[in-house]
């Protein structure tokens, strides 16, 4: 195993080249090139990836809490189970990577590309992914408990069976999202697009939290909450008009 920690290798090119396991802990690898690169269960602690290039790069439990990744390109890389807490992955693109059972907590994501990433299971509690793109992102079983989410894309995302306990999501798009079986409990919809969304058999989610929603046009709902929000509160099953 390498030990590497503190090193600078900053702008240094890494593509494709094999740092499996190796000790990077603190090191500052701002901008550098990790394209393709095998990093997995590497110690990347507290390292500087700011800009860094890490297209496809394969980071299988890696630890890469407190590592500052604003605005690096980690598209198709493969984090399963790896350790992202309190890193920042501001602005990161995170398209198509794969993320399941990764440990996410208290990490910042804002504005973060999510598209299509898989977070199957992955863990993001308390997490800053406010305005981050997650369309058709998988996050069945996902743990995004008290995790901010307001104005995010989450549109045909795939939230079945997740935990959305106190998560906020106001202004959120889900248009078409699924969410069946999802824990709602204390989870701030006030102004969210769910047009469309399957909401099925959530848990805890309540009447007073959909009659602050922007739309519910199309969404699947269980009868118990339908029956009284359509008599109460018509216009939110009326076709939307966006250009209010």
């Amino acid at each position: 195993m390498s030990d590497l920690k503190k090193a600078n290798f900053k702008a240094g090119n890494f593509e494709k080249a094999n740092l499996k396991g190796a000790n990077l802990r603190g090191a500052d690898l701002l901008e550098a090139n990790l394209e393709g690169a095998d990093l997995e269960e590497a110690n990347l602690e507290g390292a500087n990836l700011k800009g860094a290039k890490l297209e496809w790069a394969k980071l299988e439990k890696a630890n890469l809490e407190r590592a500052n990744l604003e605005g690096a390109n980690l598209k198709g890389a493969k984090l399963e189970w790896a350790k992202l807490e309190g890193a920042n992955l501001r602005g990161a693109n995170l398209k198509e990577a794969n993320l399941e059972w990764a440990k996410i907590e208290k990490s910042n994501l804002e504005r973060a590309n999510l598209e299509r990433a898989n977070l199957e299971k992955a863990h993001l509690e308390w997490a800053k992914l406010e305005g981050a793109n997650l369309e058709w992102a998988k996050l069945e079983g996902a743990n995004l408990e008290g995790a901010k989410l307001e104005k995010a894309k989450l549109e045909k995302a795939k939230l079945e069976g997740a935990d959305l306990k106190g998560a906020n999501l106001k202004g959120a798009n889900l248009e078409g999202a699924n969410l069946e079986g999802a824990n709602l409990e204390g989870a701030n919809l006030e102004g969210a697009n769910l047009e469309g969304a399957n909401l099925k058999r959530a848990y805890h989610l309540s009447l007073d939290q959909l009659s602050k929603v922007k739309t519910l046009y199309d969404t699947k709902l269980d009868e118990e909450l339908f029956i009284p929000l359509k008599e109460k509160y018509p216009a939110l099953f009326e076709v939307p008009d966006y250009d209010e």
